[in-house]
């Protein structure tokens, strides 16, 4: 019996090590969309998301620095950049050498508010909570920050040049903490190719987005599962999207949907499981969603 429980001990903290030294497995993943007009050249758009960062999370920082050698022609950040009252100049540090890209963002409920402590398996029981002690952190310094290079899509609609390319953006504060307003950027698209910016990929916002016409929609939030089973997959999405777009390219409604699995995780849960930390270059290419 002794004997049993102490395999099972081995195990687990085997598990653990491995989920730890995941987490800082960063991972670029490539993929193609066939989204664009015909006749249309490709588009590079680089999706980042969910770097939760920290002043000292160095590796990630300068992981995210070297993005720039990808020469994307569009950046895409779809919030939680924050998990730390401190970490708005580590942020602007990480995404400095992409900030001369066109580029858009919303923020995630983690600018808003700081991690704490609570029990994972919380997780299992439905979207998380913001307990209501937990302290406020520099949301609008990091605004600030990023809205003089990049277009600010928190319940906001905007136009991107892109070459001589228009690119028509939309998006939506963070409905994980529904403070998302989708019916301040509803109606026509200003341009021909539609993006649908969000953070937690919530259907409501997702329903309205596809119903518009996005040719695209692009969220993070979920940490693709942070925890996957191989072969099964992600165990939650911590929104009520479906586990099986917890991560990656799938087609919602007949619109493409992008959910990135991100690049981070909470300071108290430092652990990946087969869904290492990841930025995506995803490749716009003519032809029909999904």
């Amino acid at each position: 019996m002794l004997g049993k429980i102490a395999s099972v001990a081995a195990i687990g903290a085997a598990g653990l090590g491995y989920a730890l030294w995941e987490a800082k497995q960063h991972t670029l993943r490539r993929v193609t969309v066939p989204v664009l007009p015909a006749g249309e050249p490709p588009l590079r758009l680089l999706h980042i998301s969910d770097l939760h960062l920290t002043p000292g999370r160095r590796s990630t920082v300068e992981w995210v620095r070297g993005l720039a050698e990808l020469r994307p022609d569009l950046v895409i950040a779809t919030g939680d950049f924050l998990a730390h009252p401190e970490a708005v100049p580590t942020v602007a540090e990480a995404l400095d050498p992409l900030l001369g890209v066109p580029g858009a963002f919303v923020l995630g409920s983690n600018d808003y508010y700081a991690p704490r402590l609570s029990n994972p398996l919380l997780y299992f029981a439905g979207p998380s909570t913001m307990h209501p002690d937990r302290p406020e952190l520099p949301w609008g310094d990091l605004v600030a920050e990023l809205s003089g290079s990049w277009a600010d899509l928190s319940n906001a609609a905007a136009s991107v040049a892109v070459g001589s390319r228009v690119i028509s953006l939309r998006g939506v504060d963070d409905p994980h903490i529904e403070r998302d307003d989708y019916s301040a950027v509803a109606g026509p698209w200003a341009a021909d190719l539609r993006l649908g910016v969000l953070h937690a990929p919530y259907r409501r916002v997702l329903d309205a987005m596809t119903a518009d016409g996005a040719d695209l929609v692009l969220a993070g939030h979920t940490h693709g599962g942070q925890l996957r089973v191989p072969g099964f997959g992600a165990l939650v999405t911590n929104c009520d999207l479906d586990r099986r777009r917890a991560r990656g390219l799938s087609t919602y409604e007949g619109s493409a949907l992008h959910v990135s699995a991100g690049l981070g995780t909470s300071p108290y849960a430092p652990i990946r499981f087969a869904c290492p930390p990841e930025a995506t270059l995803l490749t716009l290419v003519p032809g029909e969603a999904g």
